[in-house]
This record gives structure tokens, sequence and C-alpha cells, in this order.
């Protein structure tokens, strides 16, 4: 499902959410998780992965109103977890696992370097995302995307996180200050995305390719269920 309330637009600059959007996180977070697992010598069970996006998703969101720091982000989910399916691993060092695993899973959403390859030669691309830096640098050097972004923000360089104001005004130094109506944020979730979208005062647009409810009071300019959707966005005809 599209949803295009205008002619297209002459945005100059789209900023990129990471994960859920460009990169698959899923697929990255599940092969880390059975790694670190194996690491530690234990049993991994699908069951162990289920719990632990669950327990994930409840701290990623505490961490997005500030409710928790980003580094006790990094061991309280394993804390978490570890109690829920009685478990007896140190969630510092099995954290320190699992993040080098997760680094490596470079696995991208279907049809984002195609997609990204025809974007960055008519508009400027930056990367905006609350993940964690040593994740995100690593994913990146790993991937193909990388060279087609001018510049990456991540929450825990810059001490903000989306929705927080603050991430999108240390993106726009990095742009040159550029008018926010020449700006689109392109992401998955509603409540770090398209509301930081609205705060910062910029045109959104959510990639829901599960073609979820809209359960947050949010305004969305465009809704796309598939990346290759963002190109008449941006005046490109693709048919």
């Amino acid at each position: 499902m599209s949803n295009f309330q205008r002619n297209p637009m002459n945005y100059q600059w789209l900023l990129f959410d990471a994960d859920g959007t460009l990169f698959d996180y899923d697929q990255a977070e599940a092969a880390a998780l059975k790694k670190a697992f194996e690491s530690f010598g234990g049993d991994f069970q699908k069951a162990y992965a289920q719990s632990y996006r669950k327990i994930n998703a409840l701290i990623w969101h505490e961490f997005e109103r500030g409710e928790i720091t980003q580094v006790d982000l990094r061991t309280q989910r394993f804390a978490r977890l570890f109690e829920a399916i009685d478990v007896d691993f140190d969630p510092q060092d099995f954290s320190q696992n699992y993040l080098k695993f997760l680094g490596e899973g470079a696995y991208l959403m279907n049809g984002a370097q195609e997609i990204l390859e025809i974007l960055a030669r008519k508009v400027e691309l930056m990367l905006i995302t609350n993940g964690l830096k040593d994740v995100q640098r690593a994913r990146l050097a790993r991937s193909t995307i990388q060279d087609y972004f001018k510049d990456v923000v991540i929450s825990e360089e810059v001490g903000a996180a989306k929705p927080d104001e603050r991430i999108f005004e240390a993106a726009f130094q990095k742009m040159g200050n550029p008018n926010k109506k020449d700006v689109l944020i392109i992401g998955d979730s509603l409540t770090s995305d398209m509301r930081g979208g609205n705060l910062f005062g910029i045109d959104t647009c959510w990639f829901n390719p599960e073609q979820k409810v809209r359960d947050q009071d949010v305004q969305i300019r465009y809704e796309i269920t598939n990346l290759i959707e963002i190109l008449p966005i941006v005046g490109i005809d693709y048919l």
C-alpha cells in the first residue's frame, strides 16, 4: 500500500533509518543470537529468539523514552532474557560476543541496494540510526551500501536517540543545515522515525512492509510497503 498525498516533491535530502528499513535486522539478530549461545556452549532454542525479540523491543522503547541508557541497554536485555529462560550466562560477556556477531550481519532488505543506487543519482542520502556504534559501523563497512551515504549519524555517538530532536540537529549540521521542507525521513518505526520527524518538523515516510496497523498518534506523509515506492515520491519513474 502506498499513500501519496501530493505531486512528487523536490526533496534534496533523504534521511534513512537503518535497521528494519535498509538492513534486515531480524535475520542479523537471529544469526548473532545463535552464534553467541554456541560460543558459550549453550543449546540454542528458537524459543530463546522469540523471548529475546520481545524483551529487546521493550528495552529499546525504554531507551527511546529516556528511561535507560544505551550502555545499560547492552547488558540489561540479556540479564532479563537469562532470567526468563533460566540460563546462567554472564550478561556482559554474552553481550560482547553477541554484538561482535551482530556487526558481521550486513544482511540487506530486499531491493535496498538497487533503490539506493538509483536515489543517490538524484538526491543526497544520510543514515540516521539509534543503533550501537560498534555494530552499525561494522555492518556498514561490511555492506555494499556505505558509499551511497554522505554521512551517518548514530545515537550513541551524538548522545541522543530518535525521536529526540537533538539527533536530527546533529544530522542537519552534517548536511549543511538545509531547509526542512527539502528533507524526508524514511523508516519503519512509528515511535522513533515518524515521531522524530514530526517533532523536528520534516516530512515522513513510513516503511510498512508487514502492513501493520498504525497504533501511534503520528502524522505520516507517505506510507509504503516496498522500498521501490520511494522513487515516485522524489519524481523518479520506475514503471
